[in-house]
């Protein structure tokens, strides 16, 4: 018998290379023909025409010398402000037009990364972890958009401005041109001793607030747990070690910057040097005019801004060019990884369905013990039930699994009649709906934000579901209501107003089944009441199972189960458990004390 390897799946969304990232921007470029030569053509004039003044400048010199008339010298003059207002009017609609082919090009990419994502199959996300997933339609659209409004644009003129530049002071004389780009080399010398040094620190940096935030939410997201075990010092010396790490990993890359200042700084002077002495001798061998040795160092100083520009906009350049392999490598996510079925079928009926689990047994790739282990629960039609237990239990891995999302090794979960596992994807999403605490709110109109789990919701029904989840209150004054802008950009929400819009969006997705694993958890004690009121307006009606961080949010349900070490170990309702003294009674009595 033939063993067949079966590939690995890579654990991580993909990433694309360099060149089909710059594939991707001139395909896209090529669609807008016009918007792209303008774009070019304006940045260039703006450019050659701040150098006219400069150059100008060198022949008022020469006139003055040669004793020629005034009337040259007024026209000169004219000529060299007449260059100037040309110029800034060339650099501005360079600017302009840099950021609107941006803009174009991001709005394209965003949305097609956001379809791709959509598209995935929830064991997929999963798989790779819905932070890659939420980095990339997220924090990475983000740094693009920042980088396409200042790093971007600033490179470009900056780097066609150091072209045309060096262009003019071989225009006045090749020796002074010589001159001036013997300090092009110093300046690749100190980005070349730069970058490769920086960019390890950038990237800990980077790393080490990830761990700190990480140390953070996790001690606030478990507080019970953090109590009931008496965890406090532990949390709080992690949390302090990981500040500590981030302060010291801020001053070395400061320390590093000041450094690369000089450095660029040294290559300034060696140009500057070169050019005067060379110009000196030009000079006084009668080879080149003073109006041309007189011009050569204000074009010398013209490469200056652009230069600087470039050195310290050149790691914000990099961050966008990373997360724009990012984002394109998410376009080329294997075909056979994307979603059965079309995610915009008919929502399924709504009338309740039973969810049963029947001696489910699940285990993660390359582990040895079994998360879940031999659980047994049913939810009637339209009841409710809430999973409780200490971080590890297997709570969120049991949600997940009836969320249609993971295989499990043994038993079954079934909605209604039905096995999820011998449903495609679309069908499981359109029986059962999961919320996490992990929500988010993408930039855009409320009304698009919202439209994702209804597609073809009109505007009332938008509202009919902000209303149920008590956001009416806040949309409303909103300028342009469902049409305002929300996210990176636009009106920033808190963590109350966000998982609103969530809940918002599982009332229009209309499914049967609903799975909240902790999905108020990050609202502060305020909200937690609102949301909570919210929670239970949403799924009224339907099947609900409850991943419990607050307590209180565990009593509201019909029955409640606690999970320890991925099995069952008690069942009942609150008032039972808390009677039977057993796990259930001292995570209440815990709670209490906290609260």
């Amino acid at each position: 018998m033939t063993v067949t390897d079966t590939p690995a799946v890579p654990t991580k969304l993909r990433t694309a290379t360099g060149r089909e990232a710059t594939g991707w921007v001139a395909a896209h470029c090529r669609r807008a023909p016009w918007l792209t030569l303008s774009t070019v053509l304006s940045t260039v004039a703006g450019a050659a025409l701040q150098v006219v003044p400069v150059l100008l400048l060198g022949r008022v010199v020469d006139g003055v010398v040669g004793g020629e008339s005034r009337s040259v010298l007024v026209t000169v003059g004219v000529l060299m402000g007449a260059a100037a207002l040309f110029g800034a009017a060339a650099t501005a609609a360079s600017t302009y037009l840099i950021g609107r082919l941006g803009a174009e090009l991001l709005a394209q990419l965003r949305e097609s990364a956001v379809r791709a994502v959509l598209g995935m199959p929830s064991a997929r996300v999963e798989q790779v972890g819905r932070g890659d997933v939420l980095s990339r339609v997220g924090d990475d659209v983000a740094v693009l958009s920042k980088g396409i409004r200042q790093a971007i644009p600033t490179v470009f003129s900056a780097g066609v401005l150091v072209a045309i530049a060096t262009l003019g002071m071989f225009g006045l004389d090749w020796r002074l041109g010589l001159a001036g780009a013997c300090a092009l080399p110093a300046y690749a010398l100190a980005l070349r001793w730069y970058l490769p040094r920086s960019a390890p620190l950038y990237r800990d940096q980077r790393v080490a607030q990830a761990d700190r935030a990480q140390a953070l939410i996790s001690g606030l997201n478990g507080i019970d747990t953090v109590r009931a075990y008496r965890l406090e010092g532990d949390v709080r010396e992690k949390v302090t070690a990981e500040s500590w790490r981030v302060r010291n990993l801020g001053v070395e890359v400061f320390r590093f910057f000041g450094r690369f200042v000089g450095r660029e700084n040294r290559a300034e002077f060696i140009g500057l040097v070169l050019i005067l002495v060379v110009g000196y001798a030009l000079l006084e061998a009668d080879a080149a005019t003073l109006g041309e040795v007189s011009a050569a160092p204000l074009m010398f100083h013209r490469l200056f801004t652009p230069l600087g520009a470039i050195m310290f906009t050149f790691d914000e350049a990099q961050k966008s060019g990373a997360s724009l392999t990012r984002l394109v490598g998410v376009l080329g996510e294997p075909a056979e990884d994307r979603l059965v079925g079309d995610v915009s079928v008919a929502r399924a009926e709504a009338v309740p369905h039973a969810v049963t689990v029947e001696g489910l047994t699940f285990s993660y790739p390359d582990t040895e013990e079994p998360v879940l282990r031999d659980v047994n629960l049913s939810i009637p039609a339209g009841g409710s039930l809430a999973l409780v237990g200490a971080t590890g239990a297997g709570k969120s891995t049991l949600a997940a699994l009836i969320a249609g999302i993971g295989t499990p090794q043994a038993g079954a979960v079934r909605i209604g009649a039905r096995d999820l596992a011998a449903l495609d994807e679309a069908e499981a999403r359109s029986l059962v709906s999961i919320l996490t605490q992990e929500t988010h709110v993408f930039s855009g109109s409320l009304a698009d934000d919202l439209r994702l789990a209804a597609p073809e919701a009109d505007d009332e029904q938008l509202m009919d579901a902000l209303r149920t989840v008590g956001a009416d209150g806040w949309v409303e004054p909103l300028p342009g209501g469902l049409n305002a802008m929300v996210g990176e950009g636009g009106e920033r929400l808190d963590v109350t107003k966000v998982a609103q819009v969530a809940l918002a969006r599982l009332v229009l997705s209309r499914s049967p089944v609903v799975v909240l694993d902790e999905s108020t958890a990050e609202a502060g004690s305020e909200g937690a009441a609102e949301l909570e009121r919210a929670v239970l307006a949403a799924c009224a009606g339907r099947t609900t199972l409850y991943v419990a961080h607050r307590l209180t949010q565990a009593m509201a349900a019909d029955r409640i189960a606690v999970l320890d070490a991925g099995r069952v170990v008690e069942e009942g309702t609150h008032e039972e458990l808390v009677a039977l003294g057993g796990m259930y009674a001292r995570l209440w009595r815990a709670w209490r004390e906290g609260s």
